[in-house]
């Protein structure tokens, strides 16, 4: 049974970073792409950033280009989602998610999630 398990989330001010980490067990963790999505209060929930299997591929949204970096190792079967300069505007709950469609960023194309981490950042 596939399971993710993500942590690293809190309250930032802006300006700062966290790390947020995205445990995977019950399947070839290589297997898979990650993404991580974010769903902000009031908001559809939108792709943030993705990493393919091998970890040779990355992908970002526009608004976290340049601040956020995503990265794998595959021998803890954990990906990372590294988020600095951190924005008001970046407060959300976080999620990763494993999925076959190479470097998809719509949220369908992921059929396993984890619960979600908060991040909030003050202004």
């Amino acid at each position: 049974q596939v399971r993710l398990v993500e942590s690293g989330g809190g309250l930032v001010q802006a300006g700062g970073s966290l790390r947020l980490s995205c445990a995977a067990s019950g399947y070839t963790f290589n297997d898979y792409t990650i993404g991580w999505f974010r769903q902000a209060p009031g908001k559809e929930r939108e792709f943030v950033a993705l990493i393919s299997g091998n970890g040779g591929s990355t992908a970002y949204a526009d608004s976290v280009k340049g601040r956020f970096t995503i990265s794998r190792d595959n021998a803890r079967n954990t990906v990372y989602l590294e988020m600095n300069s951190l924005k008001s505007e970046d407060t959300a709950v976080y999620y990763c998610a494993a999925g076959r469609m190479y470097r998809s960023r719509w949220s369908d194309d992921y059929p396993y999630w984890g619960q979600g981490t908060q991040v909030t950042v003050s202004s």
